[in-house]
């Protein structure tokens, strides 16, 4: 007599059979399923927060979760915004590693264009903002909301629309939100601190020393990075300087570079192991505490009328656009800088236009720069609105511009040796299809 084999039993609150746990982290590496999971807990957010049950949403946010030994005591909302998204800027300071190593931005040639347009895309933004501000007599405060551009959304958006697009698009797409995000950050180390305590600050810098050394001696094993990241971590926090700096700064020490024997360099195993985590855990976690702003109808109509939250939507709608456009242009037109010949301007176009999808910064810079919550919500809701504007007007534009892409394909795949079967092309500068 035969005994069935066990049946396989389901899994309820723990672990995922390894490979489904692959197969999920690998679609959490895509831009496309990482800008899904941010939606959906932006919008899950903005639901609890406007439903009957918004008490629990407020309770849970504002529920204080204590580390004694560190002598930390922060609510679940500043242990996202604070701890959390560390790794989220870990990853993005490793991005902007690898640009300045082996990416785009290893040359001055060719980082000129996408750096002068993040360079103009923050800058503008804020000098609109500082503009509508002084006009309506509002605060001057939340200068540096609009600057930022989320790197998640914006590829999400872009991954979403583009089939026939050129790779060159992403890249510059790319480059611009890295430093952008880099120039985010400054902005948060430099003008968004508080009571700075030399000590934590001289400890948090030696920590990031001793990382540095392990990295250059070749030091394996998580046992050694991990704890002195924590510390490094609790120290800039200490210190009164964003913790998240801390990320940034661990990202841009960790080797990018494969090692003579061939392995893959520290920074890219680290980016790869932490994606899905930063992309399916952390940012949503960071939205679904961040983005719960109340939409009532007073709190609409002050983000068109209020000063300060129509500055930050018009920075972000129309002064990215300004910004990036028109400091590339003018970058292309008077300086030795060219556009990818892969690209056209009408590209660029789409481009900025997206560049306004400003979120996970942009929300956390809100919650730094206004110190009355009425005016922190009316930010909070003029980024959403000014975001979703944004990624609209930016789809319909790459749809366009797809739609162009793919007609010349088809145009140029034809059967020249009339055996019935299209001759393989490949895409040519322009985007235009050329034989192989």
């Amino acid at each position: 007599m035969t005994t069935a084999p066990p049946s396989r039993r389901s899994v309820f609150l723990g672990l995922l059979p390894w490979p489904e746990r692959r197969a999920v982290a690998a679609a959490l590496r895509t831009e496309t399923i990482g800008g899904l999971v941010l939606l959906v807990a932006s919008v899950v957010a903005l639901i609890w927060a406007n439903s009957p049950w918004s008490g629990a949403y407020e309770a849970m946010r504002d529920l204080h979760l204590g580390i004694p030994p560190l002598g930390l005591d922060l609510s679940l909302g500043h242990w996202t915004a604070d701890g959390l998204l560390t790794v989220f800027f870990l990853v993005a300071g490793i991005e902007l590693k690898r640009e300045l190593v082996v990416g785009e931005l290893r040359t001055p040639a060719t980082a000129a264009l996408p750096v002068i347009a993040a360079v103009c895309g923050m800058a503008v933004p804020a000098a609109l903002y500082t503009i509508t501000s002084w006009a309506g007599g509002g605060s001057p405060d939340g200068w540096a909301v609009p600057m930022a551009t989320d790197i998640a959304f914006a590829l999400a958006v872009l991954a979403v629309v583009s089939t026939h697009l050129p790779a060159a698009l992403r890249a510059f797409l790319l480059t611009l939100a890295v430093v952008d995000d880099l120039g985010g950050i400054l902005v948060i180390a430099l003008f968004f601190t508080s009571d700075i305590d030399p000590l934590a600050l001289g400890g948090a810098c030696a920590g990031l020393v001793l990382f540095h050394l392990l990295q250059r001696f070749r030091v394996r094993g998580w046992w050694w990075y991990v704890p002195l990241g924590i510390a490094i971590w609790t120290l800039t926090h200490h210190g009164g300087i964003h913790a998240t700096v801390a990320g940034v700064a661990m990202g841009l020490i960790l080797r990018t570079t494969p090692d003579k024997d061939g392995t893959r360099s520290p920074g890219n195993r680290v980016s790869h192991l932490l994606h899905p985590f930063s992309a399916g855990l952390v940012v949503p976690l960071f939205a679904l505490f961040a983005a719960g702003v109340t939409v009532s109808g007073p709190a609409l109509t002050a983000a068109f009328t209020r000063p300060e939250p129509l500055g930050v939507a018009l920075g972000l709608v129309v002064g990215k656009i300004l910004g990036v456009f028109l400091g590339t242009y003018l970058a292309a037109r008077f300086t030795r800088a060219r556009l990818n010949p892969d690209l056209a301007w009408s590209d660029l176009l789409s481009l900025s236009v997206l560049a306004g999808t400003g979120f996970t910064v942009a929300l956390l810079i809100s919650e730094l720069a206004f110190p009355s919550d009425a005016l922190r919500e009316q930010a909070k809701a003029a980024v959403l609105i000014a975001s979703l504007t944004a990624a609209a007007l930016a789809a319909l534009l790459l749809r366009r511009r797809n739609a162009v892409y793919r007609r010349l394909y088809q145009e140029e795949t034809v059967d020249a040796d009339g055996d019935g079967i299209p001759d393989v092309y490949q895409p040519a500068p322009g985007g235009a299809p050329s034989k192989a």
